[in-house]
């Protein structure tokens, strides 16, 4: 900042840490050397990116971009705010029950809309664990996504859910599972210019119900060491017509546990199948060991996890019909 507190600016000298007045980021570079783009179409937008190459980023909510930024990523340029494209900051519910979230809605709008809030409450409860107040009124689950961590706490919630992403690029749109959306630790499936632009939560029917859990070992450490999100349906009679299974921060990317969740279909959910669907999701497991815990002791975390959100997704379907 200027030392002085009065103008003209021309007298104010910048101090050490400063090139005219702006910040130095690790590196050497300012934040004038970086460009800012606001496109007012995602046709504009993918032009952009596609022009700046690997130089370019998406800023949506930012609250990792910026970080990347501060700390000195290397070869950014270019980047391109999405928040005034139409549609980025709409949260679209359907008739039968259904989603679509644009790629600039913030886990905040997330947790504070009442729809989401009845039909949704795990992925409600995801969206809350993403930093402090201040951090969800900017964050973003397309963010989240496209981070790609491991550890993310709303990807196991979408997963479970069977959500879809949207995506454009200078070749037009393409949908894709986003269970698959990520290849590994900061690398996801966005070919270049490509931007996701929505997530799309297929409809409910019945009594279906979602939930989400993370072991974190203090309420400091907002990393999780497990997380474990499902979704399911159950008929009238309390047997479970419909299960998805997905596991955070236990592998690479998101984990699909199809087995442990097809093991649930059928039954009334009674302790025996969820230990056993428990075992599976254990078996399944890909955990690494590393300051945030052994890799037996996550295993184990994937078992515990995998009972207690089964339960609490059986509860909230038994007492909650309809989209």
């Amino acid at each position: 900042m200027p030392t002085c507190l009065q103008r003209p600016e021309s007298v104010c000298t910048p101090d050490p840490g400063t090139l005219m007045g702006q910040p130095r980021i690790k590196g050497g570079y300012t934040l004038q050397d970086i460009q800012y783009s606001a496109p007012q179409s995602v046709e504009e937008a993918v032009s952009l990116l596609a022009a700046a190459g690997s130089q370019g980023r998406v800023l949506a909510g930012g609250t990792d971009l910026l970080v990347q930024l501060k700390n000195g990523a290397r070869g950014i340029r270019h980047i391109i705010d999405i928040k005034r494209v139409a549609g980025m900051e709409t949260l679209q519910h359907t008739a039968d029950g259904g989603m679509r979230i644009g790629a600039a809605v913030s886990c905040a709008r997330i947790g504070e809309d009442p729809v989401v809030q009845s039909n949704y409450p795990g992925l409600r409860e995801a969206a809350m664990l993403i930093g402090s107040d201040q951090i969800q009124n900017r964050a973003t689950l397309a963010g989240n996504l496209c981070n790609s961590s491991p550890a993310a706490d709303t990807v196991p919630a979408l997963a479970a859910l069977n959500t879809s992403c949207e995506i454009q690029g200078p070749e037009g749109s393409r949908i894709m599972a986003l269970a698959d959306f990520a290849r590994g630790p900061g690398q996801n499936q966005l070919g270049e210019g490509e931007i996701l632009i929505a997530l799309e939560v297929p409809g409910r029917t019945g009594h279906f119900a979602d939930a989400y859990q993370r072991f974190i070992p203090r309420n400091e450490m907002d990393i999780a060491v497990v997380g474990v999100g499902v979704a399911l349906a159950l008929n009238s009679a309390g047997e479970c017509t419909q299960a998805r299974l997905a596991l955070g921060a236990v592998g690479p990317r998101v984990i699909e546990a199809t087995e442990a969740a097809t093991h649930l279909l059928g039954s009334t959910l009674d302790e025996e199948t969820l230990e056993q669907a428990a075992e599976m999701a254990r078996a399944i497991a890909q955990p690494i060991s590393d300051k945030r815990g052994p890799a037996e002791y996550r295993r184990s975390l994937v078992g515990t996890l995998t009972r207690r959100v089964v339960r609490t997704a059986a509860e909230r379907a038994r007492n909650h019909e309809g989209s």
